[in-house]
C-alpha cells in the first residue's frame, strides 16, 4: 500500500458541515472510500491517501487539487482508502461526501450517507 498526504490551499469555513463527519463509498475493486471531516486547519483541506495502486501520485494530487478548486472546500481533512479507482470515480466520491457533509437535505443517520435529494420516485396510479 502507498502513503500519500496532501495539502492545498482553500476557502477558510469552506466546510460549512452540517454534520461532524461522512463516510461514503467502499474499499473494493475500482472503488475507494472517503472520510471527510470539518477540522480547524488554517483554510487549508489535508488529504491523507491510502492506496493499492503505486506509482499515480501526480495523477491524485491533480484530482485533488481540482476537487478543491471546484468546491471551494477549507478546513478539511480527507482520508481515502483507494482501491485502484479510476480518476472519474475519485472526483464522484469527493463530490458526493461533500454534498453530503455540507447540504441538509441529504443527511442521513449513521456513519454512511446517501445523497438522495435528486431522485424522483414514479407515483402509482390508483
Amino acid at each position: 500500500m502507498e502513503q500519500l498526504k496532501y495539502e492545498f490551499k482553500g476557502k477558510p469555513g469552506g466546510a460549512r458541515a452540517v454534520c461532524p463527519h461522512v463516510l461514503v463509498g467502499v474499499v473494493g475493486s475500482g472503488n475507494l472510500e472517503v472520510l471527510m471531516e470539518p477540522k480547524a486547519l488554517d483554510g487549508k483541506c489535508r488529504f491523507e491517501v491510502s492506496t493499492a495502486a503505486k506509482g499515480f501520485g501526480k495523477i491524485w494530487q491533480v484530482v485533488l487539487s481540482d476537487f478543491v478548486e471546484r468546491s471551494g472546500a477549507g478546513d478539511l481533512l480527507v482520508s481515502i482508502n483507494d482501491f485502484a479507482a479510476s480518476p472519474s470515480v475519485v472526483s464522484l466520491r469527493l463530490d458526493q461526501a461533500f454534498e453530503t457533509l455540507t447540504t441538509p437535505d441529504t443527511r442521513a443517520t449513521g456513519n454512511v450517507q446517501h445523497s438522495t435529494s435528486n431522485i424522483q420516485r414514479p407515483t402509482r396510479k390508483s
